[in-house]
């Protein structure tokens, strides 16, 4: 009872701040459920990017890791963006060098370089345009290229490969650990569990998971598939665990499932309603972008998802 009653002081502290500072708070589906319960806006990566385009606030604070609070900030440069756990980064964000980039620009003709939006402002520069799970296969299918760099994630670049079949692709090597080492022997035992359960995962996912699931989507796309299948009550989630806060809103008569090894992003699950509080009250952690140059053409990369989803 004590921790309730002192999570309502802080809900109450962090909705008087907001209001005071005409602040927004956009969480990912990833971070911890009493933190998405405080946001304004709850999403994955493509709709979060949507909103801060729109938002008149001065002030964003954004629960999720830092690609995601770098992006908002380049799509909004006179706006404030917070981050309330500045050590929050993304692995694969990472994953792949200018070398590759470079070398697949000399080698092929008519190249697209396609970049997850999980990925730095300086891997945004070296591309032509960001990409989402939520509208990678679309956006693809809408350039005029035939080839296709696709950076820094494997395993969603197999899945949009598998979905456009008319563009040659070339793969770099990165990926999430959370949807790379979630074990396909793991959801399958759950499935001998519970037969009548629809696999639903994320295209991060390693082959062998993808392979046997029933729908692959982001996560905005898992929690819709749930909420419109009415007819289906059990479910096994192949992503990360903090997308239940949704799930069993969309969908308090059913049941989900994830794996034994239960898939929980170390680094959004190290923002918490401290956090948020923290960087209301002191205005720490705002988001630096890099120089101009690469802030520019990064920028640009953003911009043409936008328009480009929108087709």
């Amino acid at each position: 009872m004590e921790k309730i009653e002192m999570n309502k002081e802080k809900i109450e502290e962090i909705k008087r701040l907001k209001e005071e500072k005409n602040a927004v708070i956009l969480a990912h589906y990833y971070v911890k459920p009493e933190v998405q319960a405080i946001a304004d806006y709850i999403g994955d990566s493509y709709y979060l990017s949507k909103i801060a385009v729109g938002l008149d606030n001065p002030i964003i604070v954004f629960c999720g890791v830092s690609f995601m609070g770098e992006s908002a900030k380049l799509l909004n440069p006179d706006k404030t963006v917070l981050m309330p756990e500045p050590t929050a980064d993304c692995p694969m964000a990472h994953m792949v060098n200018e070398i590759t980039v470079d070398n697949a620009r000399d080698r092929y003709d008519d190249l697209a370089v396609v970049c997850y939006i999980n990925s730095t402002a300086e891997i945004k520069s070296w591309s032509d345009v960001c990409v989402t799970s939520a509208n990678a296969v679309k956006i693809v299918k809408n350039l005029p290229n035939k080839n296709i760099l696709f950076i820094p994630d494997r395993n969603l670049a197999h899945y949009v490969a598998s979905q456009v079949p008319d563009k040659h692709f070339i793969y770099n090597e990165g990926f999430c650990p959370r949807h790379e080492f979630m074990s396909a022997k793991e959801i399958a035992e759950l499935k001998e569990e519970h037969p009548n359960a629809k696999i639903l995962v994320h295209p991060e996912c390693n082959p062998d998971i993808i392979k046997i699931a029933d729908y692959i989507g982001s996560t905005s796309g898992i929690i819709k598939y749930a909420a419109e299948h009415p007819e289906e009550d059990e479910f096994i989630i192949g992503t990360v665990y903090g997308v239940i806060y949704k799930l069993e809103i969309g969908r308090p008569d059913a049941k989900f499932y994830f794996p034994k090894t239960t898939p929980i992003c170390v680094n959004m699950d190290k923002i918490t309603l401290d956090h948020v509080l923290n960087v209301l009250k002191t205005g720490e952690n705002a988001v630096e972008l890099p120089d101009e140059a690469i802030c520019d053409k990064a920028k640009e990369t953003l911009t043409r998802m936008l328009e480009l989803a929108a087709l």
